[in-house]
């Protein structure tokens, strides 16, 4: 497992996001068709991540497979966000690691720099705001930010149809 992350490490600074694609899936991670990733990439453990169709996930992020990560269909990832599946247990006296799934629904958008704890679910449509945490669930269409991510907005938009397109080739 330890070869497969340093391989992928390595991947997600080839300057080509077709060969890159190419690698991951080979990984074991499931990528769905016009579905981007750019450089700068890591994940641990890809078998446990799915990513849906024509989503873009940005550069330099950081995705946890160790539960299962799923991210539904035109979800917009900025740039430098980590989600993670899997943190220590602090009051445990052998502080055990707990995994929790972690569920991105269809038309979500993330903004830069954004965290996402374990066992979180954000809703259709919902926003994440540039450097939050979020901790609990974001119902659909809600709009969230700060630490630890709260309600601050609701996003108009609630039948979107939009598609995200192609990625730059060299990103």
């Amino acid at each position: 497992m330890e070869y497969t992350v340093l391989w992928l490490h390595i991947v997600g600074n080839i300057p080509s996001h077709h060969v890159r694609r190419f690698f991951y899936r080979m990984s074991g991670l499931s990528i769905g068709s016009g579905s981007s990733i750019h450089t700068g990439f890591r994940v641990y453990d890809p078998f446990g991540i799915t990513i849906g169709s024509d989503s873009i996930v940005g550069e330099g992020c950081v995705f946890d497979g160790r539960d299962e990560l799923r991210i539904g269909d035109h979800v917009d990832i900025a740039s430098e966000v980590m989600i993670y599946n899997s943190q220590h247990d602090i009051n445990d006296p052998s502080f055990k690691a707990v995994s929790k799934k972690v569920i991105i629904d269809d038309y979500v958008f993330i903004g830069p720099r954004a965290i996402i704890l374990p066992g979180v679910t954000i809703g259709r449509g919902a926003v994440v705001g540039a450097g939050a945490v979020v901790t609990k669930n974001v119902p659909p269409f809600q709009v969230v930010g700060g630490v630890p991510a709260q309600k601050i907005g609701e996003r108009s938009l609630k039948r979107p149809e939009y598609t995200l397109g192609r990625a730059a080739w060299f990103r």
